[in-house]
């Protein structure tokens, strides 16, 4: 098979791979119907994240199921399933508890831009369809697999609820998912940090009611002048810098929460300032699994269209270049087609 390899910073490659197998009872191997570029994949191509040696890449994924180990029940080959990035077992008490992606025994799906991918403990991890989607259907079942997904999460973190003031700070498939998620979960006003045209679009499309460009103390002072000087009830922070978790903090009113949903880098909260901040904050990395059962029934209804995220689609072979249209922000999020 052919998938992605990446060797440094900026340096992707589309590569001939071995085809994954089954190498233990619980595995299924996964044809690919479509996977994508995330924007944590970012981290290592800019060179932030170290890459110490090449390696296979990507860790969202939906597709048909080609093959599965002896010991799975809950899935069988011929169906369209999707997945979470970390492979769970669904039976660890943490994962009893709603928090798959801390499974005692997870496992990462991490090589999954390419056309066919292994995913361990299948009865934990994955989650069948209805029936076989359309070809239109298929980004919005794509998107559930992290970013819609991640952002739900997001979105429950920060305590989103009818009638709820939210903020939203990131515009990318993250954050706008944690729009989408905020306006299906009730909230009266989600206020998203966005300065660009193509994102705020989709983010007024998705529920957003107000769109602010400022930054720093001008965007928290804007945030505290729309809300009678109290701030956001919830906040969704989507992007993982200092600066975003700083805005994220400053615009939170006290008593609020804060869902933590971007991957952090050099980002530190003294205790003094948690202390007197007085806002809850919750969040890590999504346990996706949770909810995937649920947001396949809002997509399958067509009450939520996910799918919207993506808005550059290229064969699987021209991945280098979602990858440069990602990183220069031509594209909110890339679709590749196996």
């Amino acid at each position: 098979m052919y998938g992605t390899v990446i060797h440094g910073p900026r340096d992707i490659r589309f590569t001939e791979l071995p085809d994954p197998a089954i190498t233990k009872p619980t595995d299924a191997i996964i044809r690919l119907a479509a996977t994508c570029i995330c924007g944590s994949d970012l981290w290592p191509y800019r060179g932030i994240n170290e890459v110490e040696a090449p390696h296979a890449i990507g860790h969202e994924y939906c597709g048909v199921v080609e093959a599965v180990g002896k010991d799975v029940t809950t899935v069988k080959p011929g169906e369209f399933v999707i997945g979470s990035f970390f492979a769970s077992d669904g039976t660890c008490p943490v994962c009893k508890v709603g928090y798959p992606s801390s499974c005692q025994h997870r496992e990462l799906v991490g090589d999954a831009q390419a056309q066919y991918v292994r995913v361990p403990m299948a009865d934990g991890t994955l989650v069948a369809t209805p029936e076989m989607p359309d070809n239109e259907m298929v980004p919005s079942l794509l998107a559930l697999s992290d970013v819609m997904g991640t952002g739900w999460f997001g979105a429950v973190a920060a305590d989103v609820g009818p009638g709820s003031t939210v903020a939203v700070v990131g515009d990318g498939a993250v954050g706008l998912s944690g729009v989408l998620a905020a306006h299906v979960l009730g909230a009266e006003r989600i206020i998203i940090m966005s300065r660009n045209s193509a994102r705020q679009a989709v983010a007024k499309e998705f529920g957003a009611t107000d769109i602010i460009t400022e930054r720093g103390d001008e965007g928290i002072a804007r945030v505290k002048a729309m809300t009678n000087g109290i701030g956001a009830d919830a906040t969704i922070e989507a992007v993982g810098t200092k600066e975003s978790m700083a805005q994220a903090m400053g615009v939170t009113r006290p008593g609020g929460h804060i869902g933590v949903v971007g991957m952090p880098h050099d980002v530190s909260l003294s205790g003094e300032e948690i202390f007197f901040s007085q806002v809850f904050i919750h969040g890590g990395p999504a346990p996706v699994r949770q909810y995937l059962p649920g947001l396949i029934d809002l997509v399958w209804s067509n009450k939520i269209n996910p799918g919207k995220v993506f808005d550059y689609e290229l064969p699987l072979s021209e991945v280098a270049e979602g990858y440069k249209a990602m990183d220069e922000r031509r594209a909110i999020k890339t679709l590749l087609h196996p």
